[in-house]
């Protein structure tokens, strides 16, 4: 059997887990099995639950078994479902394969037809084991349409903003409520929010007429990050998706310098375009382009739009 065999990169990820019946239309959705693992290497109360009626053929069930087969006993794969410990190590050989903090693990196999894609988790008692299965087509054609992101727009079809498939936005109800909900996308033009599917015109009018209001939380942005604002000298912090500041004296300890905010950003893993972005989420709105990391450069600085050439050059 051909498989091949990687790290899930974050977006493949929202993959390795049950899907909502939309999502199980557009990508093919065969089915998960899931189950713990026991030190022997026996699984503990193994269970399948059934995707998209007519996928799951005997010729797929044939093809699972020899993936999980490879999975055991074939060591270009790691080997990694021997046994809990075998499971345990090979996590912790592939750190960069970690989400959810540090607490699941992802990975994608592939053949001709189908892709399986694997969420381990190394703790003892926890169910270990998760693979969920796709017809490879479907899921890669859906994936390459929801690159594009999920689009936010107003009644009238203008757009507001765009965030990627799986972050959330934070809901304001007219009475002060704050509700953040997971975004999926289905196609241009629907949405699941938290478990409800619109249409993207639909979820507007809906906004508009409770008077309430939406912001991203681009998931490319720290949970909190220190800066600068114009009209304070000390460092304050920003924390995402909430408006104004607060005091950061606790860490400064009166300095206020530009070169110490790098500092403190750089100790939370926080890039310099992360940190101008969340500045202007706090100055211009979280829904603001100027909230978006992906418009900086590394050194924080907005990156100018590309001018299409007119095609008048000479």
């Amino acid at each position: 059997m051909e498989l091949t065999f990687q790290t899930a990169t974050p977006a493949e990820r929202l993959y390795t887990t049950g899907q909502s019946m939309q999502i199980e239309g557009q990508t093919g959705y065969i089915g998960c099995f899931q189950t713990g693992m026991s030190e022997d290497g026996k699984g503990a109360f193994p269970k399948w639950s059934s995707g998209r009626e007519g996928l799951n053929t005997e010729e797929f069930q044939q093809e699972l078994a020899g993936v999980m087969d490879a999975l055991i006993h074939d060591e270009q794969y790691g080997g990694f479902l021997k046994d809990s410990d075998a499971l345990r190590d090979f996590c912790q050989m592939h750190p960069e394969s970690g989400f959810n903090n540090g607490f699941a693990f992802g990975f994608r196999a592939d053949t001709a037809q189908y892709s399986y894609l694997i969420r381990l988790n190394p703790c003892k008692g926890e169910e270990n084991l998760s693979i969920c299965c796709y017809r490879r087509d479907w899921l890669d054609s859906h994936m390459k349409h929801a690159e594009k992101g999920i689009r936010f727009i107003t009644p009238h079809y203008k757009e507001k903003f765009r965030i990627a498939d799986g972050d959330k936005v934070r809901i304001r109800r007219f009475d002060g409520q704050v509700f953040d909900r997971v975004c999926r996308y289905i196609d241009d033009c629907h949405v699941e929010i938290g478990s409800e599917l619109y249409h993207i015109c639909q979820f507007a009018e809906i906004m508009e007429r409770n008077g309430n209001s939406v912001i991203p939380l681009r998931s490319s942005l720290p949970f909190v990050c220190y800066g600068k604002v114009p009209e304070k000298r000390a460092i304050v912090m920003f924390e995402r998706g909430f408006d104004g500041y607060r005091s950061a004296s606790f860490a400064t300890k009166g300095r206020t310098s530009q070169k110490l905010v790098d500092e403190l950003n750089g100790e939370l893993g926080v890039t310099k375009a992360q940190a101008a972005a969340m500045l202007a989420g706090v100055m211009q709105g979280w829904a603001s382009p100027a909230a978006d990391p992906k418009n900086y450069d590394e050194q924080g600085q907005p990156i100018k739009p590309r001018h299409r050439d007119r095609g008048d050059a000479r």
